[in-house]
């Protein structure tokens, strides 16, 4: 079953076009990765999953909410589509005058109304899941990075949605903390969640996507399941990107032969 559709989106930045009439499905318990060079839209697109980045044109579909872009889009069908997902972003963006436990359990209770003895509880299953249950009373400045970033994994669990979006959870932390949030992400995976990351790490791509997406220019280049696009891509800007990516003095190497 399909959770995610996207079918011709085009994003535009005043002059500068972002994404060119993308198409992309996400089936329900999957894990779809999304990567490609600085600059070639996958940021973007995962934005457009929940309302973040409004495309000029094309239809989003995630579950049961669609909006057709052709057609100014409602406030309401704006919203509708942000509560189908939780998303993860760069940086962590955790409330600093809250403890972690806090942070975890605000959406609960002051967006959806949860009782707070509920969301408390919840809360504290869902920072244990992540391995922070000891950490529930520490503040943002008295965690790591990598600390910081499985609270916010945690934060957006608490909303109970239906489809996780990782914007490069990885990306801001130090080399000794990225393990922990990748075997966070892994454990997801495992559970069933459907997620779409947007990542640069080609090895957990290889290890735990269903399927690849590979971005160049605003347009899907090659997409499919990681042994075909990332260990025998057709395309050569494909071979291109992997190469510099999974060996970066390759074409140094080159030019001095």
């Amino acid at each position: 079953m399909s959770v995610v559709s996207v079918r011709s989106v085009r994003k535009a930045f005043g002059g500068h076009v972002v994404l060119h009439d993308v198409n992309l499905d996400v089936t329900e318990g999957s894990v779809t990765t999304l990567i490609g060079p600085s600059g070639s839209g996958k940021t973007t697109l995962l934005r457009c999953l929940n309302g973040l980045a409004l495309p000029d044109a094309g239809i989003v579909r995630v579950n049961d909410v669609t909006i057709d872009y052709g057609a100014k889009p409602s406030r309401e069908a704006r919203k509708a589509l942000a509560a189908q997902s939780g998303m993860v972003f760069q940086a962590h963006h955790l409330f600093p005058h809250r403890t972690a436990l806090e942070n975890v359990i605000e959406g609960p209770v002051y967006v959806q109304k949860e009782p707070v003895a509920q969301a408390r509880e919840r809360g504290m299953a869902l920072l244990a899941q992540v391995g922070l249950a000891e950490k529930a009373d520490s503040y943002p400045s008295q965690l790591s990075g990598g600390q910081q970033q499985r609270v916010g994994i945690a934060r957006a669990l608490a909303l109970r949605p239906t489809l996780m979006l990782f914007d490069e959870p990885t990306s801001a932390l130090d080399p000794e903390t990225v393990g922990d949030v990748l075997t966070v992400l892994r454990d997801l995976a495992e559970q069933g969640w459907t997620m779409v990351v947007v990542t640069h790490e080609i090895r957990f791509a290889e290890q735990v996507a269903d399927h690849v997406a590979f971005l160049d220019g605003g347009v899907i280049v090659e997409e499919g399941p990681p042994a075909q696009v990332l260990g025998d891509p057709t395309e050569p800007r494909t071979r291109r990107f992997l190469r510099r990516v999974l060996d970066p003095l390759a074409d140094g190497r080159e030019e001095q032969a």
